[in-house]
């Protein structure tokens, strides 16, 4: 992978950045976030990309995503509402 290759972690190092890694196949530390890019992947940008003609254009589509995902996608395991709208009603 090109996260294990040596000029990419010391880039890292370089710039004082921490690489966090586990072993192969042991992901227990980054599931949520391999999750959550997974959807994004699949829901904005696999068969789209070709909406994307510049990096701006696919900045403000990623941002503009996780905008709907936190606000306006509902989950069925939140009890049908958004992620901040669940947490808004645990808080009450």
């Amino acid at each position: 992978m090109q996260y294990e290759h040596q000029s990419y972690q010391q880039r890292l190092k370089n710039k004082g950045i921490k690489q966090s890694m586990s072993r192969k196949g042991n992901s227990m530390d980054n599931g949520m976030m391999e999750n959550f890019f997974g959807i994004l992947k699949t829901e904005m940008f696999y068969d789209q990309e070709d909406n994307y003609e510049t990096l701006d254009d696919l900045i403000k589509a990623i941002d503009d995503y996780i905008n709907y995902y936190n606000y306006d996608r509902i989950k069925v395991k939140l009890k049908g509402l958004s992620p901040v709208n669940y947490r808004l009603q645990s808080s009450n």
